[in-house]
């Protein structure tokens, strides 16, 4: 079946008996009892399958996992609570019986570079960084430094960098390190990295998965060799989804290549008529010519359904002679696109990396990031293309 059918079918309808939830239902509790002790014990040591207590799984939680794994083609996904909390996960997994030695993409959420550096590093695992769009000084890091994971983000946040994701497996694997892909940004309408040989896939299923702005979740999707560890781990450490979070996230993806058909649309047309702006300096977005991973985007990244290339729905721009202050000022005057930490609502949703996703990061770090004191960026969302170009212009000019 295509993507978009099985984003509204899978993992739904399961018969419990003689009846058939038309979808999955929000199963709340969190144990499970049988008519005979024998039957919970069968459960619990996973002879049979069935519910025991929720930290093990829930229904609607099972549910989400099959619809996820289905989409990004993998064997399995485990859900979590947060789209960090599963990085974590992921990145505990991939170590466990590895050098604790991790090679970074140098251009990161700043959450992600907390994370190792804040509380991985303390605990023993070595990180160095690396441009991972440079693949000659990636490769030379990798050899030099030999990583029990490599970790990349598929796009970067916020400057928009694509992953040559596929070299960059190759050079892992080459060197005997796993891959762990942050795929937030693309979605699996965009690209699966299973595919591309990735070990490990994230998303923060907070943004496209859900959509909606009322979720916070998580999930790590892999082939079956990883299923008993992810969910030790998970288990163990406690990340669980909780039931009413997957059923937000499972309603989300029945529309997700429906919206993120359009909210690309919407990002080419918004990023050209910003190029157009006499009040902006520079416009990040991989499908613009002169974006430097263009031909990569155009390589890896899915066609829509009528045969044309995407590039994703992020537009990172800087605007022109300006600092904080004047930062403030446009965002300020913004009456459409709502000014928030987030990304891929169905609402265009507008930040500034300096005071919110690097914010943790020092001024000299984001300056080498590329990340200026003018830089805003800008998830596009499903509203007139026309609109929101209105309401950046009139904010611009004001």
């Amino acid at each position: 079946m295509k993507l978009a059918t099985l984003a509204v079918h899978a993992g739904d309808r399961k018969q419990l008996g003689e009846y058939v939830p038309a979808t999955t239902p929000i199963y709340g509790a969190t144990s499970y009892a049988y008519p005979r002790m024998e039957q919970l014990e069968r459960v619990f040591e996973g002879e049979v399958p069935g519910q025991g207590y929720a930290r093990y799984g829930s229904p609607t939680c099972a549910a989400l996992e099959e619809q996820i794994a289905a989409l990004e083609g993998g064997d399995l996904a485990v859900t979590a609570a947060s789209g960090m909390a599963a990085l974590y996960v992921a990145l505990m997994a991939a170590l466990t019986d590895r050098r604790k030695s991790i090679v970074a993409a140098n251009a990161l959420f700043g959450e992600t570079f907390r994370l190792l550096s804040g509380v991985l590093e303390p605990a023993g695992v070595e990180t160095r960084f690396a441009d991972c769009c440079d693949l000659e000084a990636f490769e030379a890091a990798v050899a030099e430094h030999k990583p029990g994971c490599v970790l990349v983000e598929s796009v970067s946040n916020p400057m928009l960098r694509v992953a040559p994701l596929d070299r960059i497996t190759e050079i892992a694997h080459r060197h005997g390190a796993l891959v762990a892909a942050d795929a937030t940004f693309v979605t699996p309408v965009l690209m699966r990295p299973l595919e591309l040989g990735a070990d490990l896939v994230v998303h923060s299923a907070t943004k496209y998965l859900a959509g909606h702005a009322d979720v916070l979740g998580g999930v790590i999707v892999a082939r079956e060799p990883w299923r008993e560890l992810l969910l030790a781990l998970t288990r163990n450490i406690g990340t669980n989804l909780g039931a009413f979070d997957a059923y937000l996230v499972m309603r989300g993806i029945k529309t997700l290549p429906l919206r993120m058909e359009r909210q690309c649309q919407n990002a080419r047309q918004v990023a050209e008529s910003l190029a157009k702006q006499p009040r902006v300096e520079r416009v990040h977005f991989p499908g613009s010519a002169n974006h430097p991973e263009h031909e990569t985007a155009r390589r890896l990244f899915a066609p829509d359904t009528k045969g044309s290339a995407t590039f994703g729905a992020m537009v990172s721009f800087e605007v022109k002679d300006a600092g904080r202050d004047e930062i403030f000022a446009f965002l300020d005057s913004l009456e459409l696109v709502v000014s928030a930490k987030s990304l891929g609502d169905v609402h265009s949703l507008i930040s500034y990396p300096a005071i919110s996703s690097h914010r943790n990061l020092s001024p000299r770090h984001r300056q080498r990031l590329g990340i200026k004191d003018n830089l805003v960026r800008l998830s596009v969302g499903i509203e007139s293309a026309g609109d929101i170009v209105a309401d950046l212009a009139q904010a611009l000019e004001r």
